[in-house]
C-alpha cells in the first residue's frame, strides 16, 4: 500500500517538474492575471494585513500586487522561515529591502516582527483541490501557522496543471476558505 507521504512526495515531484517547464510568456501573464484578481478581492473585502509569501523559483510573481498593495498603504508582512517549521511574521516595507533566508527563501530586511491578526493571507502551493486543501512543500510551515489565524481569510493562488482531484491529506492540513485559478493559461 501507498503511503499519504509516498503520494505527497510522489506529486510534488511531477508538480516541480511540470512548473518548470512553463513557458515564460505564459506563466508572466497568468501571473499578472492573478496578481489582478488579488488586488480586487483585497478592494473588494477592505483587506488591511495581508499576509504574502514573497515569490522563490517559478512560483507565481505576486510582486507587481505587493507593489501596488505598498503604494495604497495597505500592511504586507512576510515570513521568514525559522527552524522547527516556524515563520517569523515581519512587515514589509519595500521590496528593495529584502534578504535571502532559508530553502531559497527571502524575506523583508526589516525586523520590525507583526504579531496581530490578518484579513488575507496568500498562500502558495504545488498542488490543489475543490475542497480548498493544498499540497505545500513539505516542510509544514504554512500549516503550523494557518492554524493560529482561524479567523484570517485564506487563499491559495496556483496554475491550473496544480489542481487535482484530491490533495492527499493528513490530520495536521489545512483546508483554505478559497483557491484562485483559471482554467488555462493564455499567453
Amino acid at each position: 500500500m501507498i503511503t499519504i507521504e509516498n503520494q505527497k512526495k510522489t506529486l510534488r515531484k511531477e508538480m516541480l517538474i511540470q512548473r518548470a517547464k512553463m513557458d515564460v510568456n505564459d506563466k508572466k501573464a497568468y501571473d499578472l492575471w492573478i496578481c489582478e484578481e488579488l488586488e480586487h478581492l483585497i478592494l473588494k473585502k477592505k483587506c488591511n494585513v495581508i499576509h504574502a509569501y514573497l515569490p522563490m523559483g517559478k512560483e507565481i510573481d505576486i510582486t507587481p500586487l505587493l507593489t501596488n498593495l505598498l503604494e495604497k498603504k495597505i500592511t504586507i508582512v512576510a515570513p521568514k522561515t525559522l527552524p522547527k517549521r516556524k515563520l517569523e511574521n515581519r512587515i514589509l516595507s519595500s521590496l528593495e529591502t529584502i534578504e535571502k533566508g532559508v530553502f531559497g527563501t527571502t524575506h523583508p530586511a526589516n525586523p520590525t516582527e507583526y504579531k496581530a491578526s490578518f484579513d488575507l493571507i496568500i498562500v502558495p502551493g504545488l498542488a490543489f483541490d475543490d475542497e480548498h486543501y493544498r499540497l505545500g512543500y513539505g516542510g509544514g510551515y504554512y500549516d503550523n501557522f494557518l492554524v493560529n489565524h482561524p479567523d484570517a481569510y485564506k487563499i491559495g493562488i496556483f496554475y491550473p496543471f496544480q489542481q487535482v482531484a484530491k490533495v492527499p491529506i493528513e490530520s495536521h492540513d489545512f483546508k483554505l476558505n478559497e483557491i484562485l485559478y483559471k482554467n488555462k493559461i493564455e499567453g
